[in-house]
């Protein structure tokens, strides 16, 4: 294999696992945590975290999306595919949370400066069903991008 394309690679399964996994320890650690402590508490955490976590993970799925399309366009065959197939997922996370979970921040932000509205439960479950999705997303980008790096490297039998 290429050095460029085993570098570009490495570059992706490191951006996939660390968006899978900074989006799946949300999922299994985070929202059940909201879920358990008083609503003032979830809010202000929730947005504080934000305002750290929107550039961060903006950042990281735009590195993700960047290293799967370079590795589509740098490989071959099969694992060619897989990337553009990783590509489209970590660009499917990018775009559920800029246009599902961030206008909900907003929201959040309006509601620990004052008031929360009687139908709040059902907007943090809209953000938590955007969670999931996004979270999927990534897992596949990175399934898919680590199948792509098993395809590319042939049997050593």
């Amino acid at each position: 294999m290429r050095t460029a394309v085993r570098y570009t690679q490495g570059a992706a399964l490191v951006a996939t696992g660390l968006l899978a996994g900074a989006f799946g320890y949300g999922a299994a650690n985070v929202i059940p945590t909201f879920d358990a402590v008083p609503l003032d508490v979830r809010l202000t955490f929730h947005t504080t975290m934000m305002k750290v976590n929107e550039p961060v993970m903006q950042s990281a799925m735009a590195l993700a999306i960047l290293t799967t399309f370079g590795l589509a366009v740098a490989g071959r065959g099969r694992p060619r595919l897989l990337a553009l197939g990783a590509g489209g997922a970590a660009l499917a996370s990018l775009l559920i949370t800029v246009f599902g979970n961030v206008p909900l921040h907003a929201q959040f932000r309006k509601w620990a400066a004052g008031p929360v509205p009687s139908g709040y439960a059902e907007t943090f479950q809209r953000w938590e069903l955007f969670h999931t999705l996004r979270t999927l997303t990534a897992l596949a980008a990175f399934v898919l991008i680590v199948t792509a790096a098993l395809v590319a490297r042939p049997s050593t039998r």
